[in-house]
């Protein structure tokens, strides 16, 4: 069936108080954070494809998203980029799921975005919660930071995993982000949850960044915990550090500000006063020269 710029599949589902947890590849999803997490759920909840783009390329130029060839008994397969949703039941909570794996397009945004609004209106969607990951300037050897925005009642089942601080940023942004403020506009609950990530480390899979964020899924949404088994990031995280040290002139006094600066940017939170902590220019240098490296890369993710 047709719906709108989504071929969706059917018979198509009955869900009730559905909730979207969603993922915008690749600007917010670094160390694959919010991919290795849908995929955890999905296959915890046996989620099964809902639809995806019918023609994804009006948004996509696949000369930026490449399209991938792979061999499936024998046969050479062609996978094409597109933005797929998935659908599920959580019978321990008595909801259903939609999980919404975008990507940034590169045409007809607007477009889009309505596409995908309206499909989240098909399924009288009553909960909207994006997740993803950040870099920033935390050292490995710390605990993981996730920020968001939450009410006070998703604040009260965190239990303090989340930093609920206000974004100050302004500046360029993606036009996906016209689906939550859909959202928001239509009294959705509308949540936002990022795990901020080592710079420094630039990991593929950050797999300490997906089982701090999970931990705060499953303290929101009722997961069982052992779906943000650390056990993977703690070994990953170890090795690496231990090699960043070693081998990369710099790193150990880099970390070591990271930790300054972390440690009392929370001693500051915890107080409620403004921290006046700063980073010297040749961190800050190091960070800002780091940053543009990524943002050459991004897009062929």
């Amino acid at each position: 069936m047709r719906l709108d710029a989504f071929e969706v599949h059917e018979p198509i589902p009955e869900l009730h108080n559905t909730c979207v947890i969603a993922v915008l590849r690749p600007w917010i999803n670094v160390g694959r954070v919010g991919t290795q997490i849908l995929t955890r759920l999905k296959r915890h909840l046996d989620a099964k494809e809902l639809g995806r783009l019918a023609r994804p390329g009006n948004f996509y130029d696949f000369t930026r998203y490449r399209p991938r060839t792979r061999t499936v008994n024998d046969r050479r397969v062609l996978t094409i980029p597109n933005t797929i949703v998935h659908y599920a039941h959580d019978g321990e909570g008595d909801r259903d799921y939609l999980f919404l794996e975008m990507r940034e397009p590169h045409a007809n945004g607007e477009d889009y975005a309505d596409a995908v609004v309206n499909l989240l209106k098909r399924f009288e969607v009553t909960e909207y919660c994006g997740i993803g990951g950040m870099y920033d300037s935390v050292p490995h050897t710390r605990p993981l930071l996730v920020t968001g925005n939450l009410t006070k009642d998703q604040e009260a089942r965190a239990g303090g995993l989340v930093s609920t601080r206000s974004s100050t940023y302004q500046g360029p942004t993606s036009i996906a982000n016209l689906v939550s403020q859909a959202q928001a506009n239509s009294d959705v609950l509308t949540t936002s949850l990022m795990a901020r990530l080592p710079q420094y480390l630039q990991l593929e899979e950050d797999h300490m960044g997906a089982a701090r964020l999970m931990e705060v899924l499953c303290a929101l949404y009722g997961f069982p915990i052992s779906l943000a088994d650390s056990a993977g990031g703690e070994k990953q995280y170890q090795e690496i550090g231990l090699t960043a040290e070693n081998n990369k002139p710099g790193v150990k006094e880099l970390i070591r500000e990271l930790e300054r600066y972390y440690d009392q940017g929370i001693a500051s939170r915890q107080s409620q006063e403004q921290s006046d902590v700063s980073l010297s220019p040749e961190v800050t240098s190091f960070l800002e020269e780091m940053g543009e490296r990524l943002d050459e890369g991004k897009e062929t993710q």
